[in-house]
């Protein structure tokens, strides 16, 4: 009975998150209804923030992202060095490629191809909000990503685990050096705190849960029924961000609905180049499929939770920042269950 019902909850958590892109759209719908129907909501929400970051957002935000950092199991990183490669792959098409090349592509788009279309200030804005897309691999739904191509479950725990440990250190850095590159001044303190806020304390809080979870009651019941209990909690805090986000954003929407399209081509493009330059990369090293595609999928996938809550704190919720990242949510399922399509009708051109 007990399996029967936790296969059930599996099985509508997948439909639902299967279907994201349909709820998100719906979230972008009531977002703007809300902002011109009743002004007063966004209005009085704006009214709680502190350090440029909104407090309700702030909460929902950790809603979805503690959840995630649940599934990260840090003890898994002592077995990196017996398959190297994949880790390899990941890491440096994660860190060394993928956040250049988003800025590179969303240059070019927003600034010249687009010219016509964007205004410089916000060109700026959308550069930004892709940038700080471009430097968040993903984190959690390449859990989902793996399964589909029939992943190696432990070595893409491997891979996502020390994915996290380098976000620590490395996403502040990146997307500050980017963005002055791009002439967009951005401030080092609110950044770090985003950073403390929404990577920091949610992953410490995520570890000592699981340790004293595990301590007290074991790992199965922490994997198969404590963790579970938060799936509604990460769909549901993104989902409530999403309408808040879009009751802010509806007459820049309304004014320039076109704009939706134009951030999302160069997202799309800079998706499939990083997912063929992993899977490809690891066709070249003669890796597994079941190693090959998860590598490809946390490159190509974005932690889009942690883009949009930097994009709020550090530009707010009204900015083209903020809205080139709900774009990222957006276009991210549809185009990755295409490239989930794609790799296994190429699995047979890997040797296992």
């Amino acid at each position: 009975m007990l399996t029967a019902l936790c296969d059930g909850k599996e099985t509508r958590h997948w439909l639902f998150e299967r279907y994201l892109t349909l709820w998100v759209a719906l979230c972008i719908v009531a977002g703007i209804a809300i902002g011109q129907w009743f002004p007063v909501i966004p209005q009085t929400l704006s009214l709680f923030e502190y350090a440029n970051v909104s407090i309700p957002v702030a909460l929902l935000i950790w809603l979805m992202i503690y959840p995630m950092m649940l599934k990260v199991d840090f003890q898994s990183v002592k077995g990196v060095g017996k398959r190297p490669r994949g880790i390899l792959v990941t890491c440096i098409t994660n860190w060394l490629i993928k956040p250049f090349t988003m800025f590179g592509i969303a240059w070019l788009f927003f600034y010249v191809i687009f010219k016509t279309w964007i205004p410089d200030a916000l060109a700026d804005e959308y550069l930004a909000g892709a940038v700080l897309l471009g430097a968040a691999p993903c984190t959690a739904m390449v859990f989902v990503w793996s399964y589909l191509t029939k992943g190696n479950a432990a070595y893409t725990l491997v891979q996502v685990a020390v994915n996290d440990l380098i976000i620590l250190v490395a996403f502040a850095p990146i997307v500050a050096f980017l963005l002055g590159v791009g002439g967009i001044e951005i401030p080092w303190d609110t950044l770090l705190l985003s950073v403390l806020l929404f990577v920091v304390i949610p992953l410490g809080a995520g570890v000592l849960t699981r340790i004293s979870v595990v301590k007290h009651k074991g790992a199965d019941y922490f994997n198969n029924v404590f963790v579970k209990k938060f799936d509604n909690f990460t769909i549901g805090g993104l989902l409530l961000t999403l309408i808040i986000l879009f009751s802010f954003q509806g007459e820049t929407i309304l004014a320039n609905p076109l704009h939706i399209l134009l951030i999302a081509v160069p997202l799309v493009l800079q998706t499939f180049l990083i997912f063929f330059i992993a899977y490809g990369w690891s066709k070249a090293w003669h890796l597994p499929h079941d190693v090959a595609a998860p590598a490809g999928m946390i490159g190509a996938s974005n932690f889009f939770e942690l883009a949009v809550a930097v994009a709020i704190s550090l530009f707010g919720l009204q900015s083209g920042a903020a809205l080139a990242t709900v774009v990222g949510v957006l276009v991210e399922v549809p185009v990755m269950l295409a490239l989930v399509k794609i790799a296994n009708n190429t699995r047979k051109y890997f040797k296992e």
